[in-house]
């Protein structure tokens, strides 16, 4: 599997980019176990996770798929071979959120338990606090940096504002800077991404590692009526967002493309992610080995013109499709 230059840190990662929010949630330890063997099979080696995965589930508390991550690689032996990235700052509890120094240490301990390793790869602020300047959390990384407990910061869900002031700050106090940036960001979910972001990080050549790159299953074709959302947990909120003529439009132009590449629709909307300017890799999770087939082919699929402008014009948005 190709790997690219994150940023302009020394890590290498795949295009695909194994998402771990399904550990401990759709997907108990043995089938996460069988997909994730299967992943590093392929030549993957990255793993996105976090601290909150996956919290929503009842009786879960946060932790879950870093403590299956951990527990593979030290079964597995292959700690070296793998880029661990995960996060910190979504709220676990109302006291437990945010980036302030405090939270920030105390959290990069945990996953590290959790993990059952020295170092994190790739440490992301999961989202922007407003009520801590980025002074203190991005000193909070330096620590972390200086003590070998993380090798590069990267941050998620910012806004372009944030982000650009974040860097300066870096720039200024010689402290780490973001070499990452997680968007949500598919062939559905583009302005929010392409307006301010996609630029900003252009210019200041940072890697992008898009999220939801699947919208939630609906660019894979699953989901085409109403009784179709009924098939999975993520139904709901996938007909409510995508189960539009705009979205049916997108997934036309998928089945379309796929059919004349003999590929899957999520294949196709995958590579049209990595073969976008600046995009690192794409993460995209699977609950089964069976499953991950599809996204891996994505890595090998190269679009030709007309296909990346059919899908162009089909996803093309409008300002109401602005977030």
């Amino acid at each position: 599997m190709q790997k690219r230059k994150l940023g302009r840190s020394g890590l290498h990662i795949s295009t695909l980019v194994l998402g771990g929010n399904v550990f401990g949630w759709t997907t108990g330890t043995t089938a996460s176990f069988a997909v994730l063997d299967a992943y590093a099979a392929a030549g993957g080696n990255c793993l996105d996770t976090a601290d909150g995965y996956s919290i929503w589930v009842p009786g879960n508390k946060g932790g879950e798929s870093e403590t299956i991550i951990g527990e593979w690689m030290k079964s597995r032996g292959n700690r070296d071979r793998i880029i661990v990235a995960t996060k910190v700052g979504w709220e676990l509890r109302p006291t437990s959120k945010g980036l302030s120094p405090s939270y920030i240490l105390a959290s990069a301990e945990g996953s590290l338990r959790r993990l059952q390793t020295d170092y994190i790869d790739l440490y992301q602020s999961h989202r922007d606090d407003p009520e801590t300047a980025p002074e203190e959390t991005l000193e909070a990384y330096d620590q972390l940096v200086r003590a070998g407990k993380v090798r590069v910061i990267g941050a998620s869900n910012f806004g372009a504002a944030r982000l650009e002031m974040s860097l300066e700050v870096s720039r200024m106090h010689g402290y780490p800077r973001y070499e990452s940036f997680q968007p949500l960001y598919n062939l559905y979910d583009r302005a929010g991404y392409e307006t301010e972001l996609e630029p900003l990080c252009l210019r200041e050549d940072i890697g992008v590692i898009s999220y939801s790159s699947l919208a939630n299953g609906f660019l894979s074709g699953k989901y085409r009526t109403a009784s179709d959302l009924a098939v999975s947990t993520r139904g709901t909120g996938v007909g409510k967002k995508y189960l539009n003529d705009r979205g049916l439009r997108i997934v036309a132009a998928l089945g379309e493309t796929a059919h004349a590449h003999h590929t899957s629709l999520a294949a196709v909307a995958i590579a049209w992610l990595i073969g976008r300017p600046g995009i690192t890799a794409a993460i995209a999770s699977a609950t089964s080995a069976r499953q991950l087939g599809d996204l891996v082919a994505a890595t090998t699929l190269r679009l030709d013109r007309a296909a990346t402008d059919l899908l162009d014009q089909a996803s093309a948005y409008t300002p109401e499709h602005t977030p």
